[in-house]
């Protein structure tokens, strides 16, 4: 055996160091690359956040209406069920039309009354016309007499007496002819004629309108396609005019009020597209439009009390900022996707399609 001692490191070679070398520069290359990468992501993420703002804090939103009746009395049909979907013009309900319609019979009599009530006051005025053309027939007569016998008194072919009495039936002539003017003229106002139009007529038309109007709204119909909600009554219950049966979903425009905080509000513009996703349909967008941004909002601090303004004596140092509502319109609901009143949403804002409006 040789005595030589044995060598237990590994030699290194010059190939084996330059792989090394060659790992680490690789590794800080890498590490590097990760640190600039996350950065870059940064931005790009914080960028697109300010040029396209996000909220997950909007829910869908549609206009409701109350469905009251015109008139009052017992519903004695009642068609549809709660949550039901309608078309305007169906029948919702329907009030007891009877005494409405007794009403109405009573309006189309008077209407007929009124007509035979006109042609006798008709009569009453040409019968007044052609008295005072007797009348005025009667004193011309009497005034012309009077003019030719005055004359002959001082020739003594008539009497003084005779000539009285001609003056006294020209005076009473025309006392006449002032009467069966003035009985003209009143039967004229009680005729009611005034523009082409006869005010009795006229009345008693708007009264029959009137309760026609009260008959047709007997039978309540959806004003426009929309869906029922919060129907609590039965057939028999007593509907009073002017109050709430139930409430009416309006399907025609649907959209999503979203509040962003004010700092992205320079970023978001009428006109600009949105995209829309909902929680009840999972990885489906839908597309909507900026309709406007809300401009009041109610703070606590600050409002008015007794006409003064009522301001707190302290100011916190962490300002938040406030989140302002964006009305988004959605665009029309599709049969598989319906649209429903607070639904979750979440929404961005993608910007004009070819630049901003003019």
């Amino acid at each position: 055996m040789s005595d030589a001692p044995h060598n237990l490191e590994p030699e290194v070679t010059p190939t084996t160091a330059d792989a090394e070398r060659g790992h680490r520069l690789v590794g800080r290359l890498v590490g590097t690359g990760i640190v600039i990468g996350a950065i870059g992501l940064a931005w790009i993420v914080y960028s697109n956040l300010v040029r396209h703002p996000r909220t997950d804090d909007a829910y869908v939103r549609a206009n409701t209406i109350g469905i009251a009746p015109h008139v009052s009395g017992p519903i004695i049909s009642l068609p549809i069920v709660d949550n039901q979907a309608v078309e305007e013009g169906q029948v919702l309900f329907v009030v007891d039309p009877r005494p409405y319609e007794a009403a109405l019979e009573s309006a189309r009599a008077e209407m007929l009354l009124t007509d035979l009530e006109i042609e006798g006051l008709e009569g009453a005025v040409s019968a007044s016309a052609a008295e005072l053309a007797e009348r005025e027939a009667d004193a011309a007569y009497a005034i012309q007499y009077l003019e030719r016998v005055r004359p002959l008194l001082a020739k003594e072919f008539v009497t003084a007496n005779q000539v009285f009495e001609a003056e006294s039936r020209a005076t009473a002539s025309k006392a006449a002819v002032a009467r069966a003017r003035f009985e003209l003229e009143q039967a004229r106002k009680n005729l009611g004629e005034f523009d082409g139009a006869n005010a009795r007529r006229a009345a008693a038309a708007a009264r029959l309108y009137d309760a026609q109007l009260n008959v047709d709204y007997c039978t309540v119909r959806a004003p426009f396609d929309g869906y029922v909600t919060n129907l609590n009554i039965a057939v028999g219950e007593y509907a009073n005019e002017g109050q709430q049966v139930f409430a009416l979903v309006d399907d025609r425009n649907w959209y999503v009020m979203a509040n962003f905080r004010e700092v992205f509000l320079e970023e978001i513009r009428p006109g600009m597209r949105a995209e829309v996703y909902l929680m009840s349909y999972p990885g489906r967008a839908f597309q909507a439009e900026v309709q406007g941004i809300g401009w009041a909002l109610w703070q606590e601090n600050g409002r008015s009390v007794r006409g003064l303004p009522d301001v707190e004596p302290n100011l916190n140092w962490v300002r938040l900022a406030q989140r302002f509502p964006v009305r988004v319109t959605l665009e029309p609901p599709q049969g598989d996707y319906p649209y429903r009143m607070g639904q979750t949403a979440v929404v961005t804002i993608k910007g004009f399609e070819s630049g901003p409006n003019p």
